[in-house]
């Protein structure tokens, strides 16, 4: 008689990313993970500039940037504190520095600083040819990822 097989493990997350379920304004925003250092707090997204974004003068809407790069600054704290603390914005200062086509946008940010409630970040977003679309700094009010999402 031979013993049974042993269940495979789950399978375990690449990131504390795979943790979270992709909320809505991220898929809205054609939100995807490029690159990323958890360590360091730094990550690397993709996002897709649809044409349906475009403001009357055919580029981006600012708010839709805007977007973006918050949806870049708090995977930052996410990733740095493996998906222990979601932040909250506080505030966010953007600079607005070329309009940006439809087409492939790249965000990067990272957490300059955070301490048990209190987080400050960073972001930039290109163009698909590097060119520096906005950049931003943010406060973040951090809570246990517990008691932050949604079930």
């Amino acid at each position: 008689m031979t013993a049974p097989l042993a269940a495979a493990p789950p399978p375990q997350p690449d990131t504390a990313l795979d943790l979270m379920p992709m909320p809505p304004s991220a898929a809205l925003l054609g939100w995807h993970l490029l690159d990323h250092d958890a360590e360091r707090g730094w990550v690397r997204i993709g996002f897709e500039g649809r044409p349906d974004f475009r403001n009357p003068a055919g580029f981006i809407q600012g708010g839709l940037l805007a977007a973006m790069l918050d949806d870049t600054m708090g995977p930052a704290l996410w990733l740095k504190t493996g998906g222990t603390l979601f932040c909250s914005t506080i505030d966010m200062t953007i600079s607005f520095l070329n309009p940006a086509s439809p087409g492939l946008l790249i965000g990067e940010a990272s957490v300059v600083q955070h301490g048990r409630t209190i987080a400050f970040l960073e972001g930039r977003l290109n163009d698909a040819e590097g060119r520096l679309l906005c950049r931003a700094t943010a406060s973040a009010r951090l809570v246990p990822a517990s008691r932050a999402l949604m079930p």
